[in-house]
């Protein structure tokens, strides 16, 4: 069986974009590869944080990923699998400095990171990000990555270090991971359709997964449909962002309805609102119970994510013994 392997930061909230961009479709694939997937807080790091908040995100993102149908066997924590780090120091010796000057995240965070804070440290962990991401993905030879457009470049750059590190020690040793591409809805703010739904934009911007039923609709409800600058005769984006929140929840049914009342210019937009409403409260109502189940088992579900971490640190451990041997350096006996 093929192997994959994702990772999602634990910055907060699992929003309706991440869900159905990356989370959903790992569930699925749990049925036809053998899956890692990981909460990499050694990622969030490399942005300004504070230590409490990112231990009680780390959990919360575990939670949430179980919630969601995630088999606990496949779910680890970064950091209770330190080879990653190591791998990556390895790895880093074998990245020019050129290669991450090219990485257009790296370029983004630190815009970001000026345009708030003048006062915060662009990194040099942000910086060599993509080196430890290649490390993550490396250490368990995946064979796929899940990725959407925006992450293939980092992909890539994983791609040419396992080139390179094959040929300096001489063994086709590391996988060249291919990027496994699915269609994936492209979820926009309901606050600013012109915008990807995101965290970083604010809360009205974002629908949270796990969220307040009343707050959802309450957020559709004042969802952006018409601003008076869409050219006559295209549906605007907020007006296509809510039926593809209706296709996306796989209401096809409501979705094909209403898609002919606006054809035939009877759609009122409160009905439109009322069903995507309905149709995302529908959605996360059993994932809202499934994490309360957990929650109510804290304890022995924390235990289970360590001990699934342990297991899966075992593949990395044996990677990073083969690394040692293969590069010179020393291995414990």
């Amino acid at each position: 069986m093929k192997n994959i392997l994702s990772g999602i930061q634990p910055t907060g909230d699992l929003h309706l974009g991440n869900y159905f961009g990356a989370v959903q479709n790992w569930v699925r694939l749990q049925d036809a590869y053998e899956c890692r997937f990981g909460v990499v807080d050694y990622h969030s790091m490399t942005m300004p944080y504070k230590a409490e908040q990112l231990r009680e995100n780390t959990w919360k993102m575990a939670f949430y990923l179980l919630a969601c149908g995630i088999k606990p066997e496949n779910l680890f924590v970064q950091s209770l699998v330190p080879e990653h780090v190591e791998l990556a120091w390895v790895l880093g010796c074998l990245t020019s400095y050129g290669e991450l000057t090219r990485m257009t995240q790296f370029k983004d965070k630190s815009d970001q990171l000026r345009e708030t804070d003048k006062e915060s440290l662009v990194s040099a962990g942000l910086f060599l990000y993509p080196v430890l991401q290649a490390a993550d993905i490396l250490i368990y030879h995946a064979d796929y990555v899940p990725v959407g457009k925006d992450q293939e470049q980092h992909l890539e750059l994983s791609r040419n270090i396992a080139q390179r590190f094959n040929y300096q020690f001489g063994k086709e040793y590391f996988v060249h991971p291919e990027p496994l591409f699915t269609e994936t809805p492209k979820i926009l703010s309901p606050a600013d359709p012109n915008k990807k739904m995101s965290k970083s934009l604010g809360e009205k911007h974002y629908i949270n997964l796990f969220g307040d039923e009343d707050r959802v609709r309450k957020q559709i409800k004042s969802a952006v449909t018409d601003t008076g600058d869409t050219p006559s005769g295209e549906m605007s984006p907020g007006v296509k962002n809510l039926f593809e929140l209706l296709r996306a929840c796989n209401n096809l049914a409501a979705h094909d309805a209403l898609m002919g009342d606006y054809q035939a210019g009877a759609l009122k937009y409160s009905d439109l609102k009322e069903a995507v409403a309905d149709t995302i409260v529908s959605l996360i109502h059993p994932l809202r119970e499934r994490l309360a189940e957990l929650n109510a088992d804290k304890r022995n579900v924390k235990a289970q994510i360590q001990d699934s971490s342990v297991e899966i640190r075992k593949r990395a451990q044996q990677t990073m013994r083969e690394v040692r041997e293969l590069t010179g350096l020393l291995n414990l006996k």
